[in-house]
């Protein structure tokens, strides 16, 4: 295993491949499914939706915390990047504020298809597949399901559902990865 490879392996365990975060997004688009099931304006429920997920940084930190992941690693030549991957997701939330006042029925679409597309470079940082399959698969299925029906929360509704298959990939991912290093440790000691 390469030095880069080993870099990028010791911020995927210690980071539990961002589960953390998935599952906070999981708990977010839960919370803008319901809101779209309240009886409330298109706007209301849009400005609600955007207020949501200004929840993301604090969920991620309590998730971090229950799950004993590491998000934040001071000295490690790859932290930065997945910080910088986050602050490029920003770069495109005038489409979804363009959205909320041109086409408000569709801003919850342009808001779940830019979240989801994001996921895709986490699948170089952390070294798995799950990032790099999820992330197309989840925008073409919040496309289908926006083409299939009219009801405004069935595009948060699947994402919750897509981030829970991606979160149960990711964890599968994470303990293959445990298991890998605990052999190489007990090949090394034997």
């Amino acid at each position: 295993m390469s030095e880069f490879d080993h870099m990028r392996e010791k911020l995927s365990l210690r980071g539990k491949n961002g589960i953390a975060f998935i599952a906070a997004a999981s708990v977010i688009w839960c919370l803008i499914t319901m809101l779209f099931f309240l009886p409330l304006d298109q706007h209301t429920q849009n400005i609600g939706m955007l207020f949501a997920t200004g929840l993301m940084f604090r969920f991620a930190l309590a998730a971090s915390v229950l799950l004993k992941a590491e998000w934040k690693f001071d000295g490690h030549p790859l932290a930065s990047l997945g910080s910088q991957q986050n602050v490029a997701q920003v770069m495109y939330i005038p489409l979804v504020l363009w959205a909320v006042s041109m086409a408000p029925s569709q801003a919850v679409l342009f808001l779940a298809v830019i979240v989801a597309a994001h996921f895709f470079p986490y699948g170089w940082l952390y070294n798995t597949r799950a990032f790099y399959v999820m992330s197309p698969v989840m925008v073409l299925m919040l496309f289908g399901t926006s083409i299939v029906t009219n009801a405004v929360w069935a595009i948060p509704g699947a994402m919750v559902v897509l981030l829970l298959l991606l979160a149960g990939w990711l964890h599968v991912d994470f303990r293959s990865k445990v298991k890998h290093q605990e052999e190489r440790k007990e090949q090394v000691a034997g």
